[in-house]
């Protein structure tokens, strides 16, 4: 016998009052928002979980980093291949995140925040993993020219999944730089809704800017399998003042605007004027950046410098509307037009700078300074606007180049999932160069939607060909989409008199009592017991210990439970997690006896709701970390009136002793003592001591 439960929570928003904006046009923005972050799922390396909406998905790249010693399962393919580039990847986290901040309150409207924040931390948990030490960083598993030997779905690769690094003899200051971007701009998404992982994220961005500023060089000098596909051919400067930038947002830390403005003139920030802004060129997200600082109030005696900033910042968002010295090409249909290949990906990242500048320019109630003349804030929204209506569909050709929006979108993209059948309709091998015969050299639609995918657009004519081998317009990619959230997100909601420069405040979505609810095809086998336990209150913010007892009410013996879980960002015990993301019977347990129980625990920052078995069902949310069964050894401290007691594994245990003799010569009580003070908590002084950290069962006192 069998057994399904759903483990869910409530989501409630805290909307404020929107005004339709008058911009909307005939596109659905919302629709097409749903569907830009739904394009992330498609992108998903590693173990997919239970909440999984793009089905013909499945697991792959399950021994990334095995042959390195590490573990880099997770993460995005960047596009149509199955590689994991660090530098775009990063760069795709950075402007998710800068979406949320931004725009999350418009997200919220729509009901796709918590999808986006997912996206996010989809990204972010994979580069806490490709970070493991303050001074090592990988940057790309797999490489290009074998992947592109092969024509395979994800789940059959069997090409190369070597791990490439940088270090300090190896440096990558572009790679850390933007990677330090990346955890910084997500730590302010997760402020709210997960304290520890945002200050987690925060200590990787602060080693990551130190080993990206001391240990200056390009990545691609050192993980060179990268020149091909993503050289950097701007440099690594841009990139630490892009990380700098972030910092100082993410943190208000003096350092970091000091170095804006120390650094300012050296490293470019203050001299290039761009027309372009993407994964490679960071300098005109810079320069609107620390433009926002000027006009929120933040510049501190770095006035005329950051003056400098916000005067490049002003040239491409005049280049733009073709109102200065030097100008953005543009298509007969008027789309902005750099590059041949994936060109959309500077036509979102532009947009969104000119979204977020025109609301910077309404708050702080000025125009835009052009050489021909002054420019109203709603004619930078507007130009944004028809970037966006051109994708949709609003061109010469009448194409959308988002796929499925629309009737009329591409049908042969380049991409190797979407082109060959779903392993869960045909789960038959595909070798490497038999992928190439029978499905990429086939002249008929993609068997599987890439829902959401931006494509690379038409060429500089508005001329278009939808064809599988022509890469250089129908592949797609993660930072095609990342910019593009936000400016949907915008465009849907309206305008709501808010103001852009004032503090960012992420709309709280609250997660009730986690609820369960049995599959109806056995109704009424399992009890469900659900109690508070103890409580406690830390950083301002109150968090409960809940206790769930199983009870097999049936006359048989149950031999599996899979319990899905979503929206449960704390710790769960009691469990163990299974390859498909649910949770099923701890380890100890091979069945559940008929009137026999099984308990669990979890940590929840919200009390208790009332328990209603028949509402919300949700699927399951990626966890943290994966819990292995019930532990074989304790350690206890005993201290006046305080035991603290941890239980860890026997690994766990060896590699707490083996750090205790090598490290710092901190004694064990002094380690425990800072565990117990921590209370769940990573905190930048001890963050080595992290895996340790994760493996607390039972903090109690007496």
């Amino acid at each position: 016998m069998e057994v399904f439960m759903k483990l869910s929570s409530i989501a409630i928003l805290l909307i404020i009052g929107i005004v339709p904006l008058a911009l909307a046009g005939v596109h659905d923005y919302g629709q097409a928002l749903s569907k830009s972050i739904l394009f992330f799922e498609a992108q998903r390396s590693g173990y997919l979980p239970g909440n999984q909406r793009v089905k013909w998905r499945g697991n792959s790249g399950l021994i990334d980093g095995k042959v390195n010693g590490v573990d880099l399962v997770g993460g995005y393919y960047d596009a149509g291949d199955n590689v994991k580039f660090g530098l775009p990847m990063a760069f795709t986290v950075t402007m998710m995140s800068w979406s949320i901040i931004e725009y999350g309150k418009q997200m919220a409207t729509s009901g796709e925040l918590g999808h986006a924040m997912d996206a996010v931390k989809w990204g972010t948990d994979y580069l806490i993993k490709a970070h493991p030490q303050p001074h090592v960083l990988y940057g790309e598993v797999g490489d290009g020219n074998t992947d592109h030997y092969c024509w395979q779905r994800p789940e059959d690769m069997t090409t190369s999944r070597n791990a490439y690094r940088i270090d300090q003899n190896n440096p990558g200051s572009d790679l850390a730089g933007e990677t330090a971007a990346a955890m910084a701009a997500a730590s302010i998404v997760f402020r709210r809704y997960n304290p520890a992982y945002s200050r987690e994220l925060l200590t990787h961005a602060y080693q990551l800017f130190d080993f990206a500023d001391k240990y200056r060089g390009k990545y691609d000098s050192s993980i060179t399998v990268a020149q091909k596909y993503y050289r950097s051919v701007s440099g690594y400067a841009d990139e630490l003042l892009w990380a700098a930038a972030w910092l100082y947002k993410a943190t208000n830390n003096q350092y970091y605007l000091d170095y804006l403005g120390r650094n300012g003139d050296s490293l470019g920030g203050t001299g290039w004027s761009m027309t372009e802004f993407g994964w490679d060129v960071k300098y005109a997200g810079v320069q609107t950046l620390v433009a926002k600082f000027l006009m929120g109030g933040k510049a501190r005696g770095y006035g005329p410098v950051f003056g400098k900033y916000q005067e490049k910042a002003e040239h491409f968002m005049c280049g733009c509307l073709g109102k200065s010295s030097r100008n953005v090409q543009k298509t007969p249909g008027g789309l902005i037009f750099r590059q041949r290949w994936n060109n959309l990906q500077f036509v979102t990242s532009a947009s969104f700078l000119l979204t977020v500048y025109a609301d910077y320019l309404t708050s702080a109630r000025r125009n835009l300074r052009c050489s021909s003349g002054t420019v109203a804030p709603f004619e930078l929204l507007a130009f944004a606007k028809s970037q966006v209506d051109y994708i949709l569909g609003d061109n010469p050709r009448a194409t959308s180049y988002m796929v499925g929006y629309g009737n009329n979108y591409p049908r042969q993209v380049h991409h190797r999932g979407s082109s060959i059948v779903s392993i869960k309709v045909n789960p038959s091998f595909v070798s490497c160069r038999g992928g190439y015969a029978t499905w990429y050299s086939r002249k008929a639609s993609d068997p599987n939607l890439l829902t959401g995918a931006i494509v690379g657009g038409p060429d500089a004519y508005d001329n278009f060909a939808d064809q599988r081998d022509n890469f250089q317009q129908t592949e797609p990619a993660t930072y095609n989409n990342a910019p593009l959230l936000g400016v949907l997100a915008r465009l849907h909601a309206g305008h709501g008199g808010y103001n852009q420069l004032l503090p960012v405040e992420i709309p709280f979505i609250k997660p009730a009592a986690t609820q369960l609810k049995p599959k109806t095809s056995a109704p009424g086998l399992i009890a469900i017991s659900h109690n508070t336990t103890s409580s406690w209150v830390a950083n301002g913010k109150k968090y409960y210990r809940y206790s769930v007892t199983l009870t097999n009410k049936s006359n048989k013996t149950i031999k599996n439970i899979n319990i899905l879980i979503s929206k449960l960002y704390g710790p769960l015990w009691g469990l163990t997690k299974t390859p498909n993301g649910s949770y099923g019977l701890p380890t100890r347990v091979s069945s559940l006896p008929a009137a026999k129980s099984v308990e669990f625990v979890y940590i929840h920052a919200a009390s208790a709701a009332e328990k209603n078995l028949g509402k919300h069902p949700q699927q399951l949310q990626q966890q943290e970390r994966q819990e292995t069964g019930k532990t074989s050894d304790t350690l206890r401290k005993e201290s006046g009136t305080m035991r603290v007691k941890l239980v860890l594994t026997k690994d766990e245990l060896q590699w707490l002793l083996l750090q205790l003799k090598k490290d710092d010569g901190r004694k064990l009580e002094q380690v425990l003592g800072e565990i117990e003070k921590s209370r769940f908590r990573v905190e930048t002084s001890v963050a080595k001591w992290k895996p340790c950290l994760q493996s607390i069962m039972e903090l109690d006192s007496s």
